[in-house]
């Protein structure tokens, strides 16, 4: 939960402080940049980590995560990106913070739909009040409450985050660090060198190192800690969890900006602190099923999943990284959709 909570605090915060650079950066290249900042900090962390002998306990990418892992690039770090950067254009930090809540109803609906991970009544409940929340966001009053189109593009940005969530959730029991800077080198990449065949201009060496900076820590490390909480608790809580990152983005652009949000924003905030408080509460407990499994993780012997012997070292009580077997059992307990219990249920009971 730590680990979901930090995460979203770090991305919050990187939503207004993204658009005070946006005022010398083009939204593809600021895209770009963010992400190259995000994967040079993760992949400098293991190249140090290497250097000084420091053996990983983290399980490698293997040939079969590379499908997830692309599509989590394309999704997450290129769409995501440059949707949000250019719906932030025209729409008030503050209300861009709230509408990424969006992103907690597009994580759930395509966990359940697309990759069967149970919901429960008072996930739906709150997804339902996410969603009513996003939508007010979306009116502008000022064109006689028509469609806000930059709302729409952030909203679109949620939606691809979405994705990469739910695909980054797939490979989540392997190294978050390796993710990330594969992840981010690419992503940034493509989105730089889009924007400069574009045309785009290429920004001032000052604004180029606040951006490397903010993507280093409201990306990547962000990223980092969000792929703990996803092999823990799983797509759509890890979600739920990031419900917390709109609130800090609201608190820190209204401090930086000094602008009082229109309505909509006064009248979907009651809708979203219910979504908030209806997902930390979510309990699920019921018997099921483990069917066997064999796989390669970091893992402890602190739980009933990992109860096997070791031969030719003592690894009770550290983190370690080997190829284990999960006999087929079946228990009761309390536990979230984390990649040791992806099942399907009978109702929506959760």
């Amino acid at each position: 939960m730590l680990y979901g909570f930090l995460a979203a605090v770090l991305f919050g915060a990187s939503a207004p402080l993204a658009k005070l650079l946006l005022e010398g950066v083009d939204p593809i290249v600021l895209a770009g940049l963010l992400y190259l900042g995000a994967g040079a900090a993760l992949g400098l962390m293991l190249v140090l980590a290497s250097a000084m002998g420091r053996s990983s306990r983290e399980a490698r990418l293997e040939k079969r995560d590379v499908p997830w892992l692309v599509g989590a690039i394309l999704t997450g770090g290129v769409v995501g990106p440059i949707l949000l950067l250019l719906g932030l254009q025209q729409t008030p930090a503050a209300t861009t913070s709230l509408l990424l809540n969006f992103e907690v109803v597009a994580t759930g609906l395509i966990a359940f739909a697309l990759f069967k991970e149970s919901v429960g009544r008072a996930t739906w409940v709150a997804i339902a009040a996410v969603a009513m929340g996003g939508a007010l966001l979306s009116l502008d009053p000022s064109a006689g409450w028509g469609i806000s189109v930059s709302a729409i593009l952030i909203l679109g940005a949620c939606l691809a985050w979405g994705f990469d969530n739910n695909f980054t959730g797939r490979i989540s029991l392997k190294d978050p660090k390796r993710i990330v800077a594969i992840k981010g080198f690419a992503a940034g990449a493509f989105s730089l060198l889009l924007g400069l065949s574009l045309g785009r201009p290429f920004p001032t060496l000052s604004r180029v190192l606040w951006a490397l900076v903010l993507g280093s820590v409201g990306y990547g490390a962000s990223i980092a800690l969000f792929v703990q909480s996803l092999r823990r608790v799983g797509a759509a809580r890890t979600g739920a969890l990031f419900g917390i990152a709109p609130f800090i983005g609201v608190a820190l652009s209204l401090f930086i900006f000094r602008q009082l949000p229109q309505i909509t924003f006064f009248l979907a905030l009651p809708l979203m602190i219910l979504a908030a408080v209806l997902l930390a509460r979510e309990k699920h407990e019921h018997e099921h099923m483990h069917t066997e499994e064999t796989h390669t993780h970091s893992h402890k012997h602190d739980d009933a999943h990992h109860e096997h012997e070791h031969t030719g070292h003592d690894s009770e009580t550290a983190s370690h990284v080997h190829e284990h077997t999960h006999e087929a059992a079946a228990h009761a307990h309390a536990h979230k959709p984390d990649p040791h219990h992806r099942h399907e249920h009978g109702d929506a009971s959760g």
